[in-house]
């Protein structure tokens, strides 16, 4: 008998199955080729989804029965009715036989047309980029815009206030189109080569979020909009070798730390086109930041924020779009750096609007009057506001994601738009991860979504303020069998006092861990401003991690100070001129602690990795702290600070003239020569964020040193290493060999 189950375990185990004690459940062996090859373990979703103006129904896309194409259906809040608002067939253009691939959809004002998105390609990140056409929603017909401009070239088209035209940029220019009659209108037309027109250069989108860059005027009878002029941004130049037999070169305009910005100016202009007016902004447009306009309703006025360079002033400017007159009317400042925020809402007759700062140490949203004098804070208390959700003046409060207790997590709460109670917790206890909402325009409905570590999204619709849920969207049951079939140990969270502060930290211990045993930790790390790490949330069930815990490795993760968690301003701003210098600090101080916390780590089987801030902190650790980790693997990094762009480098930096010695001491590459243990460096070399020269630079300062390592490039592969056949197993693939090779697995 013991003969044969033994035989059968065997046979298991070759076929990738294993069993977890005889009469148990059978369970799976976690493989790289099921997560990046095969999607075993994708999780479902749930539309997009987007409601309806009253708030009555919700839309979302569903899958033609009878043709390829989607459908937009719509569901009656209360009944779940559902019915097929548009069919795929209604987006068959005349003399074609399959729908338009819609991306897409606006409705017009009064609901008569809808505005197509389709043939979308990307812009760097997202895919702002394609044709657009108006479905007529009483007769059906479809017609295509934009003839007179090249294929595909279409961004950001918007319908005017009375929706008889339509507004779009092509090609770095603003056109607006009639709808009825088809004639264009060339709204500018000094677009092209250096300036930039209704759109923005690369970092403006990378670290100000800006891709749309013009407004209608409420009464449609102006365009005001956004100019660049890249003329003195140096070029950065990505040589694609893998696509001809002669290379392609690739020209980026990217100011880099220290050089020149593109000129930026507002302008405004009438619809019908004609001479533009610029407002007259004090400062050098190069050296401040239009970073964010739009005009207030029912006005003719605009609000447009101004950044200075070093990004810890934001100057708040009404605009008047016929006399261009303009006035300062609040002036937002701080000792370190100012983040921007997309929470303006004009209420009570556009006399007040909404206005998100940190000027009392945390982050809150205020109720500020339009002439600036009134300045009264709603979100009262001693926690950080992450996200606004919802602002209903009808009802008198505002909804927003909070967690003052628990830095791993996130609720919504509401407060009273006019200050006074307290803030009002609404997501139930038993929903303790992360939660977000999105919420009907009447606040009494929302879409929630709930995860943490071990369970994946659910996905629901529920009422507000009492929670209830009305239906279930998806629960991922699936996906949660599939997870616990692998038995894997989740998770734990856990606090790292190193003395100076008390650290958030997770731990995924390997399968069929041994308390009495030593095992190697693989410390992942991210540590900038720009994101966290430690997450109660699902994150794909984080199967990487994962599965080299499986292979016999501890993974931990750690949140030094700096990153972005809702810990106030002094957690996240201490790290002010010190980029890499306090964070990988805190970081090797939180590794000799996890040592000596617990005895199953083996402090001489210590690696770390990370991706991008991650890579450059990796090398910071591998390199300042030599005797701490003996291996490490950084992807996409920095390894010089002079050479990332001037955005988000300045903004946690400074100006590098004013910074030298932080400049030096947070860059990798000056202590490259003190590197004792094993090292491998991954890039792609079409990274338009953090360029292949950055690698390159590294390789020669290891090489001078006489420093061995190992590297690995991925020929015209962005930033997020993604692209082309076989790209994402390949990349694993290779870092486990090199984590098995250097830093050996299992418990001693």
């Amino acid at each position: 008998m013991k003969f044969e189950r033994s035989i059968i375990f065997s046979l298991l185990f070759l076929l990738g199955i294993s069993v977890h004690g005889f009469g148990q459940s059978i369970e799976k062996i976690l493989k790289l080729e099921d997560i990046y090859r095969e999607n075993v373990y994708r999780d479902k979703g749930y539309g997009p989804i987007r409601w309806s103006k009253d708030s009555k129904a919700y839309f979302t896309f569903e899958p033609n029965k009878e043709m390829t194409g989607r459908d937009i259906v719509r569901y009656d809040v209360k009944t779940g009715k559902r019915s097929i608002l548009y069919s795929a067939k209604t987006f068959i253009p005349e003399g074609e036989s399959k729908p338009l691939p819609v991306s897409d959809y606006v409705w017009s004002n009064d609901n008569s047309k809808l505005l197509i998105f389709t043939n979308t390609r990307r812009v760097w990140r997202y895919k702002t980029r394609g044709d657009y056409w108006v479905l007529d929603l009483k007769s059906g017909k479809l017609k295509q815009l934009g003839k007179s401009v090249e294929p595909t070239s279409m961004m950001f088209a918007k319908f005017s206030p009375d929706d008889s035209r339509v507004a779009y940029v092509s090609k770095q220019n603003i056109y607006v189109e009639d709808i009825n009659t088809g004639k264009v209108i060339s709204v500018t037309s000094d677009g092209g080569s250096n300036i930039i027109n209704g759109t923005f250069d690369w970092v403006y989108e990378e670290e100000l979020d800006c891709r749309d860059g013009f407004r209608w005027s409420p009464d449609g009878g102006r365009i005001a909009y956004w100019q660049s002029d890249t003329k003195g941004i140096g070029i950065f130049k990505i040589i694609d070798n893998v696509d001809s037999i002669y290379p392609k070169i690739i020209s980026v305009p990217y100011p880099k730390v220290g050089t020149t910005n593109s000129a930026v100016k507002i302008g405004v202009v009438s619809a019908g086109g004609g001479d533009t007016k610029w407002f007259d902004i004090p400062g050098d447009p190069r050296n401040n930041y239009l970073a964010r306009m739009d005009f207030i309703p029912n006005s003719d006025d605009v609000l447009i924020q101004q950044l200075n360079r070093l990004q810890n002033t934001n100057w708040v400017w009404i605009g008047n779009t016929r006399t261009m007159a303009l006035n300062n009317i609040l002036t937002d400042k701080d000792k370190a750096f100012l983040d921007i925020h997309d929470n303006i809402k004009w209420l009570n007759n556009e006399k007040y609007f909404t206005w998100t700062s940190e000027k009392d140490g945390w982050l809150h949203l205020y109720l500020v009057s339009r002439d600036g004098k009134v300045d009264n804070l709603i979100t009262k208390g001693d926690f950080d506001v992450v996200s606004i959700n919802c602002i209903d003046d009808k009802s008198g409060y505002v909804y927003y994601i909070a967690s003052p207790e628990n830095f791993t997590q996130r609720y919504l709460y509401r407060s009273r738009i006019d200050g006074q109670g307290t803030a009002e917790r609404v997501t139930p206890a038993n929903f303790a991860g992360h939660n977000s909402y999105l919420i009907a325009n009447d606040p009494k409905w929302a879409v929630h979504t709930f995860d943490n570590t071990v369970t994946p999204p659910r996905i629901s619709l529920i009422s507000l303020p009492s929670h209830e849920e009305i239906r279930l969207f998806e629960d991922n049951m699936e996906s949660k069998k599939r997870y616990d079939q692998l038995g894997l140990n989740p998770k734990e969270f856990f606090k790292v006092d190193i003395g100076d502060v008390l650290l958030d930290a997770w731990m995924i211990k390997p399968v069929g861990f041994d308390p009495s045993k030593k095992y190697p930790v693989i410390f992942y790390v991210y540590g900038e401003p720009a994101s966290s790490t430690v997450q109660d949330s699902w994150e794909g069930g984080d199967l990487w991690h994962q599965y080299m815990a499986q292979q016999g490795y501890i993974i931990v993760s750690i949140d030094n100070r700096g990153t972005k968690v809702p810990r106030g301003a002094e957690f996240q701003k201490c790290i002010y001129r010190q980029i890499g210098i306090l964070a990988s600090s805190d970081q090797s101080k939180a590794a000799q602690k996890i040592s000596s916390m617990f005895s199953f780590v083996d402090s001489k089987r210590l690696g770390i990795w990370g991706w991008s801030g991650g890579g450059q902190m990796t090398l910071n650790c591998l390199f300042r702290y030599p005797d701490v980790y003996n291996t490490g693997i950084a992807v996409s990094f920095v390894s010089d600070q002079r050479l990332y762009d001037n955005i988000y480098q300045e903004r946690y930096m400074g100006l590098p003239e004013d910074n030298i010695e932080g400049y030096k001491e947070g860059s990798p590459i000056n202590f490259a020569k003190n590197l004792k243990g094993n090292l491998m460096i991954i890039h792609g070399t079409g990274d338009d964020n953090v360029h292949y020269q950055s690698f390159e630079m590294l390789v020669n300062e290891l090489i001078k040193n006489n420093k061995m390592f190992s590297m690995m490039s991925y020929p015209m592969r962005s930033h997020g290493i993604y692209e082309r056949e076989n790209t994402s197993y390949h990349l694993r693939e290779t870092m486990e060999k090199f984590w098995k090779s250097n830093l050996p697995s299992g418990g001693r």
